[in-house]
């Protein structure tokens, strides 16, 4: 069977005024020991029970039928509409009409701050927090989410908050004994047990960015966005995932590491949004075969340069190994991508490369992301309202093209957009904006940031016809 992502739940992004964050910080170098009389119960209660306090649970609820959230529930119960339409269209629409979902979040700050999942806030209308297993409620803010990270801040009024202590990401053995403090099913606070099973584990798939503890101790649903705290009660991850072929827990579950969870707090805390440096290249793994040609052994292959981009200005090549950044070693693509993202945009950096068996140093200026990830998420339209998709096979079945269609699909068009008002439909084809021509996201990220708030010409291809399209 195929595996199943599994998370907890499922808020309307608002923003409030940069602010910066300071965190409990646990003590370094923590020592690990074992009960060694018979007269000794290895209990960790007392470690942990301060923990407990800091970790709350998060009740969303969501609108989720904007175009009858006005039709009045008494309409279901007339005889003339039953007539039509039956008691299920009714009864199913009252039960949809507002969706709500659980999860988990840990107090960061004394004055409120409480990190989360993004996916456990997101497309959420209301957020309610309860602390423990106080029945008091709390409304929360949405401060700022992540999606590529999948970490959010949400902030509650309150000032008897108790932040839990933030451990160390560096210290963290394979072996050591953990806890999953969450709120499943919305049962109240709970904790299951475990080990670290694995560390700095990527390429599971979930988000953009990984380097995910694993651990086997349970995370249910409503468990996303609670504590992975070690046996001293520190903070050490955010509970994100289960992998699971019944929908059950089978003992591989995924946390966010803390060093990743303080980076993204502060940039939303501070900003709203995180803002991640961009390079502009294709990369890969060195496999056995590779690593033949280069002195290198470990690193990320450039296997492509994208056109306009910083690697492009500055030098980087195809067939360049990219095996350090400010002398700090690069062992594969993964550590490239997760450090080129830990910078700003416009922070100059260092590439160490190797280039035909010789070593060069490349200064580069990081270019921003930010704009080329909306442009590419799923949730993310563009000019005016359009959601964009690569041609992909599925698309040229669904929209009936041709096997050689150049450019971006145009797979939605949001209803009453500007786009829709303008003349776009789903199924046209962008291949070029003012002089640029459309090839892929990065092409559509430079010509809208070249063309930032003026009117643009949009080509589109339509059916084999060209047409032209203005949008500001």
């Amino acid at each position: 069977m195929k595996k199943k992502l599994l998370f907890a739940s499922t808020l309307i992004a608002t923003q409030l005024f940069a602010e910066s964050i300071n965190f409990n910080i646990m003590d370094k170098n923590p020592e690990r020991v074992a009960p060694n009389t018979n007269n000794q119960i290895l209990s960790f209660n007392a470690a942990i029970k301060q923990s407990l306090n800091s970790v709350v649970n998060i009740s969303t609820k969501r609108h989720v039928d904007s175009s009858m959230e006005n039709l009045p529930l008494q309409m279901f119960n007339d005889p003339f509409f039953k007539r039509f339409f039956g008691d299920q269209f009714g009864n199913q629409f009252k039960q949809n009409k507002v969706q709500r979902s659980l999860g988990s979040g840990v107090i960061v700050s004394e004055n409120g701050y409480i990190v989360t999942n993004n996916h456990v806030i997101e497309n959420a209308d209301e957020i309610t927090v309860t602390i423990g297993n106080d029945p008091a409620e709390f409304n929360a803010k949405l401060i700022g989410k992540d999606s590529d990270s999948d970490l959010a801040v949400i902030k509650i009024e309150s000032t008897k908050l108790k932040p839990i202590k933030f451990g160390h990401s560096k210290e963290l053995e394979i072996a050591d004994v953990i806890f999953a403090i969450g709120n499943p099913f919305g049962i109240g606070s709970t904790v299951t047990q475990g080990i670290i099973s694995a560390l700095n584990k990527n390429k599971v798939g979930i988000n953009r960015y990984e380097n995910y503890i694993q651990t086997d101790a349970s995370i249910n649903p409503g468990n996303s966005g609670g504590a992975l705290v070690d046996s001293r009660g520190a903070l050490i991850g955010i509970n994100t995932a289960i992998i699971s072929k019944s929908g059950g827990n089978n003992g591989i579950g995924f946390a966010i590491p803390v060093a990743m969870v303080k980076d993204v707090v502060q940039k939303l805390v501070a900003d709203g949004k995180v803002t991640r440096g961009y390079l502009g290249v294709a990369i890969s793994d060195l496999d056995k075969e590779m690593s033949k040609v280069y002195n290198h052994k470990k690193g990320a292959l450039v296997l492509d340069v994208s056109v306009d981009t910083p690697a492009s200005k500055y030098g980087v090549k195809r067939g360049d190994l990219i095996y350090a950044i400010n002398n700090k070693p690069i062992k594969d693509r993964t550590a490239l991508q997760n450090m080129v993202a830990s910078f700003k945009p416009n922070q100059k950096i260092v590439l160490n490369v190797e280039r035909d068996k010789k070593d060069i140093e490349l200064t580069i200026v990081l270019g921003n992301r930010t704009s080329l990830v909306h442009i590419q998420s799923n949730s993310g339209r563009v000019l005016g309202g359009l959601r964009l998709s690569a041609i992909t096979k599925d698309m040229q079945k669904q929209f009936r093209l041709a096997p050689d269609t150049k450019g971006l699909l145009i797979s939605d068009v949001e209803p009453k957009s500007k786009a829709e008002k303008v003349g776009f439909q789903a199924g046209d084809i962008i291949i070029q904006i003012e002089e640029i021509e459309i090839k892929n996201f990065q092409n559509v990220e430079t010509a809208l940031t070249k063309y930032k708030n003026k009117h643009k010409r949009v080509y589109v291809n339509r059916y084999g016809q060209t047409i032209l399209f203005v949008i500001k």
